[in-house]
């Protein structure tokens, strides 16, 4: 089975080559450099090697204004400019004039249409049920194109039995903050069960947030810990995939992480790449958000 493994990545940008505001220069990023062999930045935007290709994508859509997240997602798995269709950039949750957008061209659905088995990585808690169960309906893009495709959502058993990750990698966060007692793994651990599941399915998404949270200036404290186990993960799933079966998209919907002198979102464009047999033909047909499901659509079908 060819299998499509996309992982998005919350407010990452390519910024300035900034070793006091920007982390990945500040902090070293072992992606970047061992894979790549430097870090990307303005100045040096694009980087290949050996069927892995990294690029700036834009994320402003001809739109004034700072990229949102709620447009941003849309544009991503839907393949629209769903910032022109509001009328701006919206965030952090989809707009109402995006909802049926959302039912009806999300990537997960594109993918069944054709016949073709869908899976979405990430597990929620249980208090992320009690709030579906309260009828409120403000959901992120991901989880509400899963609602609105009939997509299970996975739980906690669906981590215990490594069926799922958290969408902080490691499981220790569930673990400190929602005083759950899941076995704590690595994020190198996690990132070869992902490919794992990813390789049972043909199309496969996993999200990852906390950048965007750090961005904000939020749990300042878990800084180095979130920045570590995202690289670790990375790098994992980049050198440890098989080339010949599946190919990695990796994609944000703005910048925000890349630029830490401001709290805000960027104008900067947002980082992508892309991994496997089919790499050079994706990256080549992206240069903004709305392109990217096209891209994977036409040559990983």
């Amino acid at each position: 089975m060819n299998s499509v493994l996309m992982v998005f990545i919350d407010g990452v940008g390519i910024g300035k080559k900034d070793y006091e505001y920007n982390p990945f220069f500040k902090l070293g990023f072992k992606t970047f450099e061992n894979i790549f062999k430097q870090i990307p930045h303005l100045q040096i935007p694009v980087l290949q090697t050996d069927s892995i290709y990294l690029k700036p994508v834009d994320a402003n859509l001809s739109v004034d204004g700072l990229p949102q997240s709620g447009t941003g997602q849309v544009s991503i798995f839907c393949g629209v400019n769903a910032a022109k269709l509001v009328g701006n950039h919206f965030g952090p949750f989809p707009h109402s004039k995006t909802i049926d957008v959302l039912r009806d061209k999300n990537i997960f659905r594109e993918f069944l249409n054709r016949g073709k088995k869908v899976f979405f990585a990430n597990a929620y808690p249980k208090i992320f049920f009690d709030y579906l169960k309260s009828g409120k309906t403000r959901l992120s893009a991901t989880s509400l194109s899963c609602r609105l495709t009939n997509i299970r959502l996975n739980t906690a058993t669906d981590v215990r039995k490594a069926k799922a990750l958290t969408a902080e990698i490691t499981n220790e966060r569930w673990n400190k903050k929602l005083h759950y007692n899941i076995p704590v793994i690595s994020a190198r651990a996690a990132a070869r069960r992902l490919l794992r599941i990813s390789s049972n399915y043909h199309f496969t998404l996993y999200e990852f947030f906390l950048t965007d949270h750090l961005g904000h200036g939020r749990i300042k404290d878990e800084f180095q810990n979130v920045h570590k186990n995202l690289d670790e993960f990375l790098f994992e799933l980049l050198t440890k995939f098989n080339k010949e079966k599946m190919d990695i998209i990796i994609c944000s919907d703005h910048g925000n992480y890349e630029d830490l002198s401001v709290k805000g979102h960027t104008r900067n464009p947002a980082l992508f790449i892309a991994a496997g047999k089919n790499a050079k033909q994706i990256a080549d047909s992206v240069n903004d958000l709305t392109q990217i499901k096209s891209a994977i659509i036409k040559n990983c079908m």
